[in-house]
């Protein structure tokens, strides 16, 4: 033993073993502004990022596609135009109010998940919608209007996936991961527009009670100013089709669980919630996550934000690490494209006002990532 005190005071101190990096992360932009969660990358290698309006920041357009992306600056541009995101005089349907959850379906035309759920304020009637938008027009072709019986005031719809294979057009699924209403899976007909709630406040898509992360170092609840802390009570978050079509995961973002539900019983309206619920199965631990996406080798992937990592959950229901690294503080939304790379943001979730009294302790720059995993995005239609 050596004892450091009692060596000469030139004598080096030997280097400490310390927590090591995992996988090989490509940094692809640099966000400045504010703070980013959605991303998606199209076929043609479009980036597209969606700027919910949860926090205090200066958003003037909720979402963007990246114009030329370097780690400087990724040069936002308004999608699909400026005007659905300033025009106040339009009514709260014919705007794209607070965008977070965006994805791609099987012909690469681009969803959007507008929950209009701004900072803390009840969500307005007529705004938690889903607009389709062909890529190569730019134009929405599609906007589906959610009921209030679907999308109250106190919902929060979060991360939508979109599987063609069913129905005249496919079906949509949407986790609701409100922090004052019912949790569940919304499930959208895209033909008909009609929607409808599953699993409708089932245990597992609830949060945990008295669920304490430990995220940088610190436990982690929501501590608004001037008022005594609580625990994060934030259910259903995470969403993703099993590489099959089979199955559709989920999580709760206050839980360490992964869960997931039969299709076939989704999709159809008429079966009785506690028939879905028996499709329901409990594939164990894999970490505190919210974001997850799967691979068209059937493996799923979920960030995990108390340990900065990404996980890779396989068919026997274990695990590996895709990717661990001290600057992934609350890796947030990930998108597995053609090109056989991960992408997924990184967005300091952890330290927005809501957890530390009403003080802001995000750092800029956010960033976008990726990482290769061999593997493509799943495309799930008819054909």
């Amino acid at each position: 033993m050596i004892n450091i005190a009692e060596t000469n005071p030139n004598t080096p101190i030997p280097s400490l073993p310390t927590d090591k990096a995992i996988g090989n992360l490509e940094i692809i932009t640099l966000f400045y502004d504010p703070m980013p969660i959605g991303v998606v990358v199209s076929k043609q290698g479009r980036i597209f990022i969606s700027y919910p309006r949860l926090v205090d920041d200066d958003i003037k357009f909720t979402v963007a596609e990246l114009k030329q992306p370097n780690q400087k600056n990724g040069n936002p541009v308004p999608y699909p135009n400026a005007e659905i995101h300033y025009s106040d005089s339009a009514s709260t349907s014919e705007r794209l109010l607070s965008v977070q959850g965006i994805t791609l379906d099987a012909r690469d035309r681009l969803w959007l998940l507008d929950h209009a759920k701004i900072k803390q304020n009840p969500v307005p009637p007529g705004g938690p919608k889903l607009v389709g938008i062909d890529l190569e027009t730019n134009q929405i072709f599609q906007k589906i209007i959610f009921p209030e019986s679907v999308a109250s005031a106190n919902s929060t719809l979060n991360d939508v996936c979109i599987d063609l294979r069913w129905g005249e057009q496919g079906m949509a699924y949407i986790t609701d991961s409100s922090e004052e209403g019912p949790n569940g899976i919304v499930v959208v007909d895209l033909a008909s527009g009609r929607s409808w709630r599953k699993l409708n406040d089932h245990p597992s898509t609830k949060p945990v009670p008295n669920f304490l992360p430990i995220v940088e170092g610190q436990p982690l609840m929501v501590r608004p100013q001037g008022k005594p802390p609580k625990h994060i009570h934030t259910g259903s978050d995470g969403i993703a089709l099993s590489g099959d079509g089979q199955r559709l995961f989920y999580c709760p973002l206050a839980s360490r669980h992964l869960y997931s539900v039969s299709i076939e019983a989704l999709v159809d309206e008429q079966i009785l919630d506690e028939q879905v619920a028996a499709t329901v199965i409990d594939h164990g631990e894999k970490g505190a996550s919210g974001g997850m996406v799967s691979d068209n080798k059937n493996r799923l992937y979920v960030t995990n934000y108390e340990n900065n990592a990404i996980l890779r959950h396989l068919s026997d229901d274990t695990l590996e690490t895709v990717v661990h690294d001290p600057r992934l503080i609350w890796p947030n939304c990930l998108f597995v494209a053609q090109d056989g790379y991960l992408y997924f943001t990184v967005d300091q979730w952890n330290r927005n006002p809501t957890y530390h009294n009403g003080q802001d302790l995000r750092e800029k720059p956010y960033v976008l990532f990726r990482i290769h995993i061999d593997a493509q995005t799943v495309l799930l239609d008819k054909d």
